[in-house]
């Protein structure tokens, strides 16, 4: 049987906030978690943080976390940052 993937909207201005709230459903996911971050248009130092943080907790749970509709520009800090390997990207 396949395991569906739960999929997540982060909003643009409470990048750290959503995440927080997301990992209540990473704690239940199996498999796959999407995040959507079509409305994200920046990065702040704790938002990146926050990124971190959430795929050191999906890393410890076997989840495979993915970024859907990301923004060249976010994409560019998380190469900068070298969180970009740490995901797989979809539109």
């Amino acid at each position: 049987m396949a395991m569906m993937a739960t999929t997540l909207t982060v909003d643009d201005r409470w990048v750290v906030q959503g995440l927080e709230e997301a990992r209540e459903k990473l704690e239940l996911a199996e498999g796959e978690l999407v995040l959507d971050l079509s409305s994200v248009t920046r990065l702040d130092p704790s938002a990146v943080t926050a990124l971190k943080d959430f795929a050191d907790l999906a890393d410890a749970r076997n989840v495979k976390l993915i970024l859907r509709t990301v923004n060249v520009d976010i994409y560019k800090v998380l190469k900068l940052v070298k969180l970009a390997r740490r995901f797989s990207f979809a539109n």
